[in-house]
């Protein structure tokens, strides 16, 4: 069998959370559930109406850019994007085409071509017998559109690239991108060749998961194999992704940028950037907050954790602060390894932080044992609180004293007078102090014994 290449290339579509809609002043609400209230005659598209520019989406755009390392425009305009569909009140949607807000850039190693501003569609459902309905809620929402190179080559990366979008998405504040309500949308661009040229290219649209992002050009990228290994050409079309059956389906004849007759909307100001000092690239990255990737390797130099445990604080910001409010409670950096094993592996329920630091530093002073730790923090875990109190009450203080160490080890080994191994005769000891006794302790008191 021939070796084939993949190669892919992401549209990637996300709700912005201002509070207007992209050109009028109807409220941007993606949770309402009664249909077509949060309507205008702007977002209507009614005749002699006239749109106003989001100020906020498109400052928006501009920071995602910043952060991304792309080129900001000096100049941008907005596009009539002309097709027919019965979620498009207008006619047209209003786009971004020859300037684009933002050129460039690079997000988890795969370069960016362009990121625009546009609205959003309606919401169409096919679900109510013979005929179709359409909420217009969603139709005039701020939409952001990021186009990556044709540079991806497995479906893990498009889908990993997708995760580290909707990431800083969030880090920034702008969007949700909650992929099962539909705020963040993924269209694949795939092509599979035989060198390094580009094959005939198949756009699967509207994919709403992750796992569906790699299942779908795992796909398609198999059935592209297949066409070829069969003497047969793969046809440039548009299709869609079934989740069910785990396959895709044809929709359209996929169309080419001409086929929408872009032109400039005449209703709409042209933008020149540098006019406007709040949108300068200064006064937006003094706004910027600290990103994923910043995040990830601050948590490496500082506290030199491992990658598993950064990318639990990195995707969520609330133990995220949990463990930065206990490292200032405990103001010791070198117990930033073994505070955080305790939060990412027991901590179901997060607890005080004082608390928390309490077991931290009576686990390090050898006071309690592994298994104490576990029986406090789940004491912590249900209300109670006052670790010290709680190791009291269950009496769960670990015994370091020589003497009394001593005689357990006497004891062992009088009863284990053969070679067992030294882990073995410290299992004994324990066994013996009710799992009460230092390990560590017992391991040297051992080694003394030549055992």
């Amino acid at each position: 069998m021939t070796d084939y290449k993949l190669t892919v290339g992401l549209e990637i579509h996300a709700e912005l959370n201002t509070r207007t809609k992209m050109f009028c002043g109807s409220k941007n609400d993606p949770d309402e559930k009664l249909p077509n209230v949060n309507i205008c005659p702007v977002c209507m598209g009614h005749p002699g109406t006239l749109p106003v520019i989001n100020r906020e989406a498109v400052k928006s755009i501009l920071s995602l850019g910043l952060s991304l390392g792309g080129e900001l425009a000096d100049y941008t305009e907005f596009d009539r994007k002309n097709y027919f569909y019965p979620d498009i009140p207008k006619g047209y949607q209003l786009s971004q085409y020859k300037y684009p807000l933002v050129k460039g850039g690079e997000l988890f190693g795969v370069k960016i071509t362009r990121i625009h501003l546009e609205e959003d569609t309606a919401k169409s459902t096919h679900d109510k017998g013979d005929h179709s309905l359409v909420d217009f809620n969603r139709a005039g929402v701020p939409l952001m559109e990021l186009v990556t190179e044709p540079v991806i080559g497995d479906p893990e990366t498009a889908s990993g690239f997708a995760k580290e979008l909707q990431l800083t998405l969030n880090y920034l504040g702008i969007a949700e991108a909650n992929m099962e309500k539909g705020e963040m949308r993924v269209e694949a661009n795939i092509s599979v060749s035989t060198d390094d040229t580009l094959g005939t290219k198949v756009e699967v649209k509207n994919l709403n998961s992750f796992k569906s992002v790699e299942r779908a050009i795992r796909f398609e990228m198999e059935r592209h194999v297949a066409l070829l290994e069969r003497g047969e050409k793969v046809i440039q079309e548009t299709r869609g992704w079934d989740e069910e059956r785990g396959a895709t389906f044809s929709q359209r004849l996929k169309e080419d940028s001409h086929d929408y007759r872009y032109f400039p909307d005449p209703d709409l100001p042209k933008i020149f950037i540098s006019e406007i000092p709040e949108f300068s690239a200064e006064s937006l990255k003094a706004a910027l907050p600290e990103l994923p990737s910043q995040k990830r390797g601050r948590y490496k130099k500082e506290y030199g954790l491992k990658d598993s445990d950064i990318e639990i604080y990195v995707r969520s910001p609330e133990r995220s602060a949990f463990f930065e409010e206990v490292m200032r409670a405990l103001g010791d950096m070198s117990a930033a390894e073994l505070a955080s094993n305790y939060i990412t592996s027991e901590l179901k329920v997060l607890v005080g932080a004082e608390d928390f630091s309490t077991v931290i530093k009576m686990i390090n002073a050898g006071e309690i044992s592994s298994r104490g730790a576990k029986e406090i923090l789940k004491s912590l875990q249900s209300g109670e609180v006052d670790a010290r109190k709680i190791v009291e009450d269950k009496n769960v203080m670990q015994i370091s004293d020589p003497e009394i160490l001593g005689h357990w080890v006497e004891e062992v080994l009088v009863e284990e007078s053969g070679d067992a191994p030294r882990q073995f005769l410290v299992g004994q000891a324990m066994k013996k102090s009710g799992g009460k006794a230092n390990p560590v302790l017992l391991q040297e008191l051992f080694k003394e014994k030549g055992r």
